[in-house]
């Protein structure tokens, strides 16, 4: 009986050796078809090989999931808490030189403000497609669409340079005809539109890296443009250490410096150092579906971001009707809010590579762990932003040199559009995980519900109705409503997609 259970064993172990012998053979195969990427010749066998090696040392799929995330997502929460006080201090800059140059540089911000949706909603389609295409060991598709990065930052460039040397002075006309306003905003937009290639590039190696688990180095060249461009603005606005006295091209020529340099350290990191992902430009060949597949998870994030603009717009054309004050309360929480949302936004960068590459390995397990953790995360930090602005809304708005009116209008405000951060929280990382599975169309959906399709009706009719005091309750409203809705496309995802990994 021993001799024939030995004979047993032994013939199961030449079976299992034959049979693994089988699948490294076409598993080699395949990577080295994959990291070749030339159909009918000879393949790169240590091309391969490497594929191989980094597909089973990706940090995405191995490392502890609560490890991997805050190491992933630090970074980019500290980066985007410097851009967020960069934005404040900015303003309070422009402020300084006079209370019309602070106006033409408002009527920019939307052209601005465009081009930021343009740039962060593409690179969340690239960061989205490289992510999936690494998890499911498509190594050369991943290369691909970090390569097109490149293309589509260079098209998205000249579209607002043609619009900034030649469409400039008509968009800003149809806000003001003060002839210093309309002089200082058109050179402000012509040099932030034109320079922006190097935003546009930018913000596209900085999802490139992203995309590979890389949160380190965004975070370097980021932090690098936005002190040079704080360090640059009083230096070229106001003429210190022999400089010229500038104004409000100061202040643009700084913001596309700071852009410049961050560009440039960001490429000798891209290029000088090893990643996931390789960008090949030589011999480079633009592909339709590639393009699509990035805007179909992008075009809906630049919508979600650009649709910022009009909501804002549409509460501002609301707001006026009761007071200048209560303008100005909206606009100070609107800057004041990014402090708390931004580390949360910071959080989703971390998330949706991890997402989006345990999605496409198949990994129900840490999928749901990231968003679980994700979602935790962010309620928190909403919680101690609701703490903060229910107990220091009058010093908060004291930053801003609020005037009495300004105060009493604003000190209920904050305490009441404070409670729709909770809901937000969930419904923001959510929105993140459509991404990463590729419906950027709930994404959108939600965006739109938030922004537009509940807040703007709802702050409409509670003004009508109620007065002023009533119409800060749209916001924690609308976020109810969307946090269900959101709630069940959640569900509707998991049992259709997640369930089944």
């Amino acid at each position: 009986m021993d001799k024939d259970n030995e004979l047993t064993e032994y013939g199961h172990k030449e079976r299992n050796i034959k049979i693994n012998q089988s699948k490294n053979f076409e598993q080699k195969q395949n990577t080295d078809l994959e990291g070749d990427g030339l159909a009918g010749q000879k393949p790169e066998r240590d091309e391969g090989a490497k594929n191989s090696v980094r597909a089973a040392e990706n940090k995405m799929g191995v490392v502890p999931v609560g490890k991997l995330l805050f190491t992933m997502s630090f970074p980019a929460m500290i980066s985007m808490m410097i851009q967020a006080l960069y934005n404040i201090v900015d303003s309070i800059f422009v402020a300084m030189i006079s209370e019309k140059a602070l106006a033409a540089v408002t009527l920019v911000f939307p052209v601005q403000m465009l081009l930021a949706s343009v740039g962060v909603g593409t690179g969340v389609g690239i960061s989205s497609l490289i992510s999936r295409r690494l998890g499911e060991r498509r190594f050369k598709e991943a290369n691909e669409a970090a390569s097109h990065g490149f293309l589509i930052a260079a098209f998205n460039w000249i579209l607002f340079a043609v619009f900034g040397l030649f469409f400039s002075a008509s968009f800003v006309k149809l806000f003001s005809g003060d002839i210093e306003i309309v002089g200082m905003a058109v050179a402000y937009c012509g040099i932030v539109t034109v320079g922006s290639l190097f935003g546009f590039t930018q913000l596209s190696v900085e999802r490139i890296l992203q995309a590979s688990g890389n949160m380190l180095f965004p975070m370097i060249f980021g932090i690098v443009g936005a002190v040079v461009n704080t360090a640059l603005d009083p230096v070229l606005i106001f003429g210190l250490f022999g400089a010229p006295r500038m104004g409000v091209t100061g202040a643009a020529l700084a913001t596309v410096i700071g852009q410049a340099l961050a560009m440039s350290v960001g490429l000798i990191m891209l290029f000088c150092f090893k990643h996931d992902v390789r960008v090949r430009l030589r011999g480079f060949r633009p592909r339709g579906r590639i393009i699509r597949d990035i805007y179909a998870v992008g075009a809906p994030s630049i919508a979600m971001m650009a649709m910022n603009s009009f909501a804002i717009s549409g509460m501002n054309a609301i707001l006026i009707r009761f007071s200048t004050a209560a303008v100005a309360v909206l606009g100070a929480y609107f800057r004041l809010q990014s402090l708390i949302f931004m580390p949360v936004f910071g959080l989703n960068q971390g998330a949706l590579p991890i997402m989006g590459y345990n999605y496409g390995a198949k990994n129900r397990k840490r999928l749901l762990k990231t968003f679980r953790i994700s979602v935790t995360t962010a309620v928190v930090i909403m919680a101690v932003g609701i703490v903060i602005f229910q107990i220091f809304p009058a010093q908060i708005l004291g930053l801003f040199s609020a005037s009495p009116e300004m105060m009493s209008v604003g000190t209920d405000a904050l305490r009441i559009i404070s409670l729709c951060f909770i809901p937000a929280g969930f419904i923001i990382v959510s929105s993140t995980l459509f991404q990463g599975l590729g419906h950027g169309m709930l994404s959108l959906l939600v965006t739109l519900l938030r922004q537009i399709l509940l807040v703007l009706p709802l702050a409409w009719l509670l003004s009508t109705f109620f007065g002023l005091h009533y119409v800060w309750y749209a916001y924690p409203l609308a976020e109810v409503f969307t946090l269900a809705l959101t709630i069940l496309f959640v569900k509707r995802v998991y049992d259709k997609e997640i369930r089944r990994l």
